[in-house]
């Protein structure tokens, strides 16, 4: 592979996807580089509502593999391993990987997050073996078993629901008293009989020695279990409770947001010449995959312009 590209996109979700999808077509010779599974945390969603064209719904591992598809018959090539560093060369930006190294111009960073972890005692032992992150991978293995699933966003009730059509019940822990997830899903888990919430909660360890037996949950203040800790028999836990950027090839040289994003304009641009930002890793990001297609699709077409006149704002 000719190590030299118009545009380097890295990351492999839905938004470097599009993105190099777009940029192919553009006619620029594009490179969409990650290190991780093409479709990044979107494999695991069993629905992605909302999403223009799908009026029922759309698995991320159906959707992924269409846009990878898109982006390699429109020209986009593709490599997969470690990346190491993002450094200036001239005019251009270098990709130094374990597979090599690469330069373009224009780099459109697609990094997305990855998920938070409770960082409680028993996770590390016993992920894998009852500790998730992907209830379409598992679900089906704990049929009539009671389940916990941490969290009160999207993620966590849009699991819920797939968890509730195999398990015997699912219990939601979260740490405030309302819910932040759209209100389509809370009125649907809200609705199923198999789901039940615990607010102002938390895990504080995960029971088990070979696999999950159970959870602590300690209880704020006016709860069922007042002050205390109590045990919850569960087969599973399931954790959602929030992304962490992974900005950090860029950490050296950007000054990150509050939460660790990419602050970027109105044209996915970033305060380095030639480096966009794009989907859940850029600042201001609505977290949704349709607005991380966006964010791809604008991305492409500044780094377009940019290769095509040289501007750039001060």
């Amino acid at each position: 592979m000719n190590s030299e590209f118009d545009v380097i996109v890295v990351g492999g979700g839905i938004a470097g996807l599009t993105a190099g999808l777009v940029s192919a077509r553009l006619g620029r010779r594009t490179l969409i580089h990650t290190s991780e599974l093409l479709g990044g945390h979107l494999l695991s969603i069993e629905k992605i509502e909302g999403y223009p064209g799908h009026p029922d719904g759309i698995a991320g591992y159906d959707l992924c593999p269409l846009a990878q598809g898109q982006a390699a018959d429109a020209g986009a090539e593709f490599a997969m391993s470690r990346v190491d560093a993002l450094t200036p060369e001239s005019d251009a930006w270098q990709l130094v990987t374990a597979s090599g190294d690469y330069v373009a111009r224009a780099v459109i960073l697609a990094t997305g997050t990855e998920l938070k972890e409770l960082d409680v005692p028993g996770e590390t032992l016993l992920r894998g073996k009852g500790v998730s992150h992907c209830a379409s991978c598992d679900a089906p293995l704990l049929g009539g078993k009671p389940v916990v699933a941490v969290g009160g966003g999207d993620s966590a009730l849009q699991e819920a629901l797939t968890l509730a059509d195999h398990a015997s019940k699912v219990t939601v822990l979260h740490h405030g008293e309302e819910l932040t997830a759209q209100d389509s899903f809370r009125r649907r888990a809200a609705a199923h009989p198999r789901i039940e919430f615990m607010p102002s909660s938390e895990v504080v360890e995960i029971i088990g020695e070979d696999a999950v037996d159970g959870v602590r949950v300690r209880e704020a203040p006016g709860g069922a279990g007042g002050n205390g800790t109590r045990d919850l028999e569960t087969s599973a836990v399931f954790v959602y409770i929030g992304l962490r950027p992974n900005a950090g090839l860029l950490a050296d040289r950007l000054s990150l947001d509050s939460s660790g994003r990419i602050p970027v304009d109105t044209q996915m641009r970033t305060d380095l010449r030639g480096v966009f930002g794009a989907g859940t890793v850029r600042s201001g990001t609505a977290g949704r995959a349709v607005a991380a297609a966006g964010d791809g699709t604008l991305a492409a077409i500044a780094a377009d312009r940019y290769l095509s006149d040289g501007a750039w704002p001060d």
